[in-house]
């Protein structure tokens, strides 16, 4: 899907129950047990798995949105913005994931609740 308001009115976020974290990656050392996303820079690797000491929340929008569709990210983004939360934006194949901030996850998910309603 790439219509713009159906994404935003049919995002539907759901917020995981795991605490996250982005570490650099040692290229000898073992992955842990559960990966969520690697990703591959010039300058090394960025895991993404669940950690019990994890800064971050994610939260994943269950609209399956094109990885052609415009403005999603920057609407997620700026409704974020708007409430001083940071957002870290992962997108899959079939779903975008945001990661925030652990301890104002209840006010991201109100934000994108928010967002949705105001599209429908």
């Amino acid at each position: 899907m790439t219509d713009l308001g159906q994404l935003l009115a049919e995002m539907r976020p759901v917020l995981h129950e795991d605490r996250y974290g982005f570490e650099a990656l040692d290229p000898d050392a073992p992955l842990p047990a559960e990966v969520f996303a690697l990703i591959h820079e010039a300058e090394g690797m960025t895991l993404i798995a669940p950690f019990p000491d994890g800064e971050w929340a994610r939260i994943t929008l269950m609209v399956h949105s094109s990885l052609s569709a415009v403005g999603l990210s920057a609407a997620v983004a700026r409704a974020l913005a708007d409430r001083g939360l940071p957002a870290n934006i992962v997108a899959g194949y079939h779903h975008d994931h945001i990661f925030v901030p652990w301890p104002r996850r209840d006010e991201a998910i109100a934000a994108l609740e928010a967002l949705s309603e105001q599209t429908k």
